[in-house]
């Protein structure tokens, strides 16, 4: 049986963020997701919950 064709309904966007430490990467992703999600066009990333690796 064939597998039912995947279809994208949402749009998306993934963003990398490079520099040097300590320049305010991490801030900037989460004033994004924060913007994105009062829009509510994604889920608010906490800055702390960004940097878990």
């Amino acid at each position: 049986m064939a597998k039912a064709k995947f279809e994208r309904t949402k749009p998306h966007l993934n963003v990398g963020t490079i520099g040097h430490i300590d320049h305010g990467k991490t801030t900037l992703t989460a004033a994004i997701t924060k913007t994105l999600s009062l829009k509510g066009l994604a889920n608010y990333r906490p800055f702390d919950s960004i940097d878990n690796a």
